[in-house]
């Protein structure tokens, strides 16, 4: 893994991100081939032009023999199984993930004996549709793609996987992995719980309630139409910060109801106004002159993800 010389890409798992992100390392010019257990999206992916295969144990050792860069992007219930495959047939390789959590997957990872070339991954995208056929290439394009900035990783392979989120077009944030999965479990995570919410809500409102619906209701509900299995897989990996973040939301809630049935919601209208500005506002500095491998550049990372800013070079 040389600066002139990047790894081959080794995806495991072709859903909409994991088949997005083998389109756009092709797109980048990368060398780059995809497991999925299923054999219609192999099938779909290999008719669309792209090297894919059920056989999970030739892909891995195709990846051990090409020293690839493997990319796990299953599902969080799936994730086991797929790295005690990885463990036995390429434990030498690059290791990555796409899954939406990150200390979980962390010690999923160290379980199977394989920390010490692991960085974790999330790339903040989507869309309510899953499966091959709903991937794109430009599905990254602009998106933020946080890459785990843990004590103990390697920088070679920081890089590597860094430099693959560049290449697809994302922008990189280093996090630590309990800060991030606190982090989106307030943005991602509660959206998704609140979205099953306001749909069930509105669907008990009948057909009138439904046949009004427009715009704040179609935007509150989007993420409602991904598969329940996904959202689930997400959200209860995740539980702990979730129930932080959705303990502290009911109690808005709450103080909101008894505010509005005392004539006023003024108070929860004016602090979701002043979010949202401060959200609308928010400016994204480039990350610059912090070198991986230096001393305390992983420290150094973390604090400059903490404070808004992104890498857009390496």
């Amino acid at each position: 893994m040389s600066e002139h010389v990047e790894p081959p890409i080794c995806v495991l798992g072709l859903g909409l991100i994991g088949g997005s992100l083998l389109r756009a390392a092709v797109a980048a010019g990368r060398t780059a081939w995809g497991y999925n257990r299923s054999a219609d999206p192999v099938r779909d992916a290999v008719a669309d032009g792209f090297d894919a295969t059920s056989d999970l144990r030739s892909a891995l050792v195709r990846a051990r023999e090409g020293n690839a860069l493997i990319v796990v992007a299953v599902p969080m219930p799936a994730v086991d199984a797929v790295l005690a495959a990885v463990a036995e047939h390429a434990p030498g390789c690059p290791l990555t993930d796409v899954v939406s959590v990150k200390a979980p997957v962390a010690a999923a990872v160290a379980r199977v004996g394989l920390t010490e070339r692991y960085v974790g991954g999330h790339p903040m995208a989507g869309t309510a549709d899953s499966g091959w056929g709903a991937s794109f290439a430009e599905l990254f394009n602009d998106a933020v793609w946080v890459v785990a900035a843990e004590d103990g990783a390697d920088p070679a392979v920081w890089s590597a996987v860094t430099r693959l989120a560049l290449a697809c077009g994302s922008v990189v944030i280093p996090a630590e992995s309990n800060e991030h999965d606190r982090a989106v479990a307030r943005i991602s995570h509660l959206p998704h719980v609140l979205a099953e919410a306001l749909a069930t809500s509105g669907a008990a409102g009948g057909d009138l309630a439904l046949g009004l619906a427009a715009g704040s209701f179609r935007d509150g509900t989007r993420v409602a139409a991904t598969a329940p299995d996904l959202v689930r897989a997400m959200c209860e990996a995740n539980a702990d910060a979730l129930l932080d973040a959705l303990d502290e939301t009911l109690a808005v809630l709450a103080a909101a109801r008894e505010t509005l049935a005392a004539g006023s919601l003024a108070d929860l209208v004016g602090a979701g106004f002043d979010a949202r500005q401060r959200y609308e506002k928010a400016e994204r500095w480039d990350i610059t002159g912090i070198v991986p491998g230096d001393i305390g550049w992983l420290e150094a990372f973390r604090d400059a993800g903490r404070r808004g800013g992104a890498l857009r070079a390496l």
